[in-house]
């Protein structure tokens, strides 16, 4: 079997995220390999031409971001904790380009990604952000489902 040393786990923060990173941890530990943690910060809604309150399109976009990054430091602390070889990364845009984009910049071995499992309508308006990334990754691509109970 070949060995991974980076494995990417992309995060949503969602309850498959967290499955996902089980997932993850266990294969980071078994083949010492360093674990990149990425969350993609879908692009916002450019909201310049409208009246909004209090706030700039440019503050709203930093408070964002300062957000994400105080949610994936707390998701990593809870599921990886004393695990050395965690790296975390925050990206801005559609989130299988970024994820894709960031596999190949760093790298990464395998990607790991929850997956929500959507079908019918919801599949179709939504799309998936897993199923994207497997069709068009160059490494190989583990998705994790929430069992359901």
């Amino acid at each position: 079997m070949k060995r991974f040393t980076t494995i990417l786990l992309a995060t949503d923060f969602s309850d498959t995220s967290h499955q996902a990173a089980e997932y993850a941890l266990d294969l980071a530990r078994s083949f010492e390999a360093r674990l990149l943690v990425l969350h993609v910060i879908n692009e916002p809604v450019d909201l310049r031409g409208f009246y909004v309150p209090h706030i700039s399109f440019e503050q709203l976009e930093k408070e964002i971001e300062t957000g994400a990054a105080r949610m994936l430091e707390t998701f990593c602390t809870e599921q990886f904790g004393d695990y050395g070889a965690v790296e975390t990364a925050l990206a801005t845009g559609v989130p299988f380009e970024e994820i894709l984009r960031m596999a190949e910049e760093r790298s990464a071995d395998l990607i790991v990604i929850g997956t929500h499992g959507r079908t019918g309508l919801d599949h179709l308006i939504f799309g998936s952000t897993a199923e994207r990334v497997v069709r068009s990754a160059s490494c190989p691509v583990m998705t994790v489902r929430v069992a359901e109970s």
